[in-house]
């Protein structure tokens, strides 16, 4: 891979005990592994969430008009996007932040040319407040800028190794799939991503691969070549592309 665009939940920066706020060990190792894969010469685009921050006022938000709510999630995403690229400037890795919610003294507007150039300077582009639209998710959101950029693939970080039958922390007996056609895990219901994101990389052939970022290692094992988590595809690979 030359250009990939990873996919963060909020959650994933928290305190694992509480799924809440920023902790700065697990921000510290994210930024890590994404710096460990820059120093391959991969361009990284980041669409970061939300939910550390947005799920702990959700029960305040309930009774809001959606659309103020999802507002509300946009911004959320910026604070991680800003706590993120504090701790890749800290490992020297260039970045900057640009936001589809304009707000100049923290963030880039969002330009899909400034963008690519960024990338082609070597520069990590974490995208924040989604789409700038109500009633879109962040995984639309990764699905979008991932085509945008002409990224090879979108890289959803999650943390389980891979698409399962079943949740493999409460059925044991779940198996886990190393390809998937979009079509068959919309099919399945498998829940890799919202329905608009898995249509949108299936129409705009774009694959998705949903690993573990947990592992250590995982995210440069994947753009150099590897094989990590599950591939999901417009269709299976043949069999000699497996064996490779």
């Amino acid at each position: 891979m030359s250009r990939v665009l990873l996919k963060l939940s909020g959650e994933s920066f928290s305190n694992p005990e509480t799924n809440f706020g920023i902790e700065p060990k697990v921000i510290e190792r994210i930024a890590s592994e994404i710096t460990a894969a820059n120093n391959e010469n991969i361009q990284i685009g980041v669409v970061v969430g939300g939910g550390n921050f947005f799920r702990g006022v959700q029960e305040s938000a309930k009774n809001m008009a959606q659309a103020n709510a999802d507002y509300m999630g946009m911004l959320a995403t910026v604070i991680n996007a800003v706590a993120l690229k504090d701790a890749l400037d800290k490992n020297g890795t260039q970045t900057r932040v640009q936001s589809a919610i304009t707000m100049t003294a923290v963030a880039e507007p969002y330009i899909r040319l400034r963008a690519l150039r960024h990338l082609e300077k070597g520069r990590v582009v974490i995208f924040a407040a989604g789409t700038g639209n109500p009633f879109f998710t962040t995984d639309s959101a990764a699905s979008l800028r991932g085509i945008e950029v002409e990224a090879d693939a979108v890289l959803k970080a999650t943390k389980v190794d891979g698409i399962y039958t079943d949740d493999p922390v409460t059925n044991p007996d779940a198996k886990k799939f190393d390809y998937l056609t979009f079509d068959e895990a919309i099919e399945r219901q498998l829940g890799v991503m919202d329905l608009t994101a898995m249509c949108l990389c299936r129409d705009q052939g774009m694959p998705v691969r949903v690993f573990n970022m947990n592992k250590s290692g995982a995210l440069v094992n994947l753009v150099v070549g590897g094989h990590e988590g599950t591939l999901v595809n417009v269709n299976l690979p043949e069999a000699g592309e497996i064996n490779d």
